[in-house]
């Protein structure tokens, strides 16, 4: 397609309308900048959602990848393959646990928790079968299988797609009070995004994780922390639970396990947990398979250095720095995050987070909106000061501040 109009046109006409892209079309990318199809180049301050947090093209993975592909790419599960082994031992170690469960997507890996919460309870809990109970938390996104919308608060992502899932008690975010109330002799797991990403990068006030690891370990009840977006880097520490020195008893992971290559998912835990399952009970053709295990192994590698949770940690420190400047001036009512995410609440008299997302965009900036008026930045690890700073002034500019 030679044009942006063109592009959007063609795939309007022929694709589902479940998403409201904004109106650029990209053709290449490269670390943190992407080009469209008219050459012009975009700054990607929203990283696949925290899925290219190693950058685009990261030359790492991309030879990885090729590697591998002229090996082999597929087994399935039927029959074992070489890099299998090597991909379980250093995700397991990574987590200072013991077995993990690989899947492809993140919505899979949370489903994957909900049916090994569950079959915990039965078999080793021994809660009476077909009465367990998850206790989750409002405003939460963990993807949108019928199952996980069952316990969604987000009228867009569950409404018209019952009869819905039962088992799920929902309680405020945040809340211990309400969490302690919500657990029952029924209760197999408190299922949990350690800081919630699409509800607009919410951080649970301090001392919340650690008071749920606590409570679930008082109650014999496993804590899964849904690490999909907020893993692996992104909070400038491997894990966003790390903040508060806790280790949940099931870790879900997903989006950056598989470096913006290909999609990689992972249910990891101790052998105590995961081991219920036996053969037939829970699989997918190409959940772990050697593609996605020799992407997820370098990835794994370049966090065992911890540059890139330094760079995090660093350049966090100073996009919410600057961030915090705008607050009170009339422009930014609020600020939120940890490392190099943040949400950034607009005041309604700017234009809602979908008119400053594309205000940006003309700009040569990309991010997205969330829940009418805020707008989510969540650039590649890799991203220079230098254009962080560019990204910034382009914000200051769009909200006439500064």
């Amino acid at each position: 397609m030679s044009t942006t109009a063109d592009a959007i046109a063609a795939a309007e006409a022929h694709s589902a309308h479940n998403y409201h892209p904004l109106p650029v079309v990209v053709a290449t990318a490269e670390g943190a900048w992407m080009t469209d199809v008219e050459g012009r180049r975009y700054l990607d301050m929203l990283a696949g959602y925290s899925a290219l947090n190693f950058g685009h093209g990261n030359r790492r993975l991309i030879d990885a990848a090729r590697a591998q592909l002229e090996r082999v790419t597929l087994t399935s599960r039927a029959f074992h393959h070489d890099r299998f082994a090597e991909f379980c031992t250093a995700i397991t170690e990574l987590c200072g646990k013991e077995m993990v469960l690989p899947m492809n997507t993140g919505a899979e890996a949370v489903e994957t928790a909900v049916k090994t919460a569950r079959k915990w309870g039965y078999e080793v809990k021994g809660v009476p079968d077909g009465h367990a109970k998850i206790v989750v938390a409002a405003d939460n996104f963990h993807g949108r299988t019928t199952t996980i919308v069952s316990f969604s608060t987000d009228h867009e992502a569950r409404d018209h797609f019952g009869p819905y899932t039962p088992g799920f008690e929902i309680v405020p975010y945040g809340d211990l009070t309400a969490l302690a109330h919500a657990v029952t002799s029924n209760t197999v797991a408190v299922l949990l995004e350690p800081i919630q990403g699409e509800a607009g990068v919410l951080v649970p006030p301090p001392g919340y994780l650690r008071g749920v690891r606590e409570l679930t370990r008082e109650r014999n009840v496993l804590f899964m922390a849904d690490e999909i977006q907020s893993g692996l880097g992104r909070t400038g520490r491997t894990f966003a639970c790390e903040h508060e020195d806790v280790v949940p008893d099931v870790y879900v992971l997903g989006k950056a396990l598989g470096g913006g290559v290909v999609p990689v998912s992972a249910v990891v835990a101790d052998r105590d947990v995961l081991g219920v399952f036996k053969p037939g009970e829970h699989g997918s053709t190409f959940g772990g398979n050697p593609l996605a295990c020799a992407v997820a192994l370098e990835v794994i590698a370049m966090l065992r250095t911890g540059e890139y949770q330094q760079r995090a940690a660093e350049l966090g420190d100073h996009l919410h720095r600057e961030l915090n400047l705008l607050v009170g001036g009339g422009a930014v009512t609020a600020v939120r995050g940890r490392g190099l995410w943040a949400g950034v609440d607009i005041e309604p008299g700017h234009g809602t987070g979908r008119e400053v997302s594309q205000r940006l965009m003309e700009r040569g900036v990309l991010v997205k909106d969330t829940h009418g008026a805020t707008i989510r930045i969540a650039p590649p690890l890799v991203i220079s000061k230098e254009d962080l700073d560019w990204a910034l002034d382009q914000l200051r500019s769009v909200l006439a501040v500064g």
